[in-house]
């Protein structure tokens, strides 16, 4: 699979192209923000019909991944469901295919803020959850050796801002993985405030391209090839 390979923290880590994060050396899965549901929570709150569709599309993403990389544990950081109401109106067929997913491996849902309380779909529900040193929560704290999510940041080397990784020495920030999710900038006044000092973007897409945010560097693609 296309990634940016690096360490933090003591760990070696594999940031997808797709925008999953690869633990190889616990075969642990990490996905952030899937926030299925949204179309109809959405309808429910707004009364706008989006196509339906983005559930299914979602967690045939995520399967296509699980399928290549056959991880012991799956990690989903939060936000999961749109929310609660969107977690329990699941389609059958949704459901379904979640249940298939979980199939033979540890699936932890974490608590996010649009899904803050258990949901009856299999796995486990936490509020958090520790990989070595390494803490796994929905929303990023001064805490050092941090991955999170939550804030869906994306950054634009040129053209099109896509979906990013953010990290420096002390914590990761996942990209959303859900479909109809949107995004906010990397230079964003929340994201500057998390990374004072700078951090490496990772865009997502055909190929992961990392390039340092705030200094005069040329961009890399998945390999470490600058251009």
């Amino acid at each position: 699979m296309s990634g940016h390979d690096f360490q933090f923290c003591g760990a070696s880590l594999v940031a997808c192209a797709n925008g999953t994060l690869w633990l190889p050396e616990s075969e642990t899965l990490c996905v952030s923000d899937l926030h299925l549901g949204k179309s109809e929570r959405i309808a429910r709150r707004a009364g706008l019909m989006l196509p339906p569709f983005e559930t299914l599309d979602t967690l045939t993403r995520l399967g296509e991944t699980i399928t290549r990389l056959n991880p012991k544990t799956v990690i989903c950081l939060g936000d999961s469901f749109d929310d609660l109401t969107a977690a329990n109106d699941l389609a059958p067929d949704a459901k379904s295919h979640i249940i298939q997913l979980q199939a033979g491996r540890k699936w932890l849902w974490i608590e996010g803020n649009h899904d803050a309380g258990p949901v009856d779909i299999g796995g486990t529900h936490v509020a958090q959850t520790t990989i070595g040193n390494l803490t796994l929560r929905h929303i990023a704290t001064d805490e050092e050796a941090e991955i999170s999510g939550h804030y869906h940041p994306k950054h634009a080397v040129a053209g099109t801002a896509r979906p990013c990784f953010l990290y420096d020495t002390r914590r990761l920030i996942m990209p959303a993985f859900g479909t109809y999710t949107g995004g906010l900038r990397s230079d964003a006044a929340p994201l500057k405030a998390l990374f004072p000092h700078g951090a490496i973007a990772v865009l997502t897409g055909k190929s992961a391209i990392a390039t340092p945010l705030g200094k005069n560097q040329r961009p890399q693609d998945s390999r470490g090839m600058s251009y």
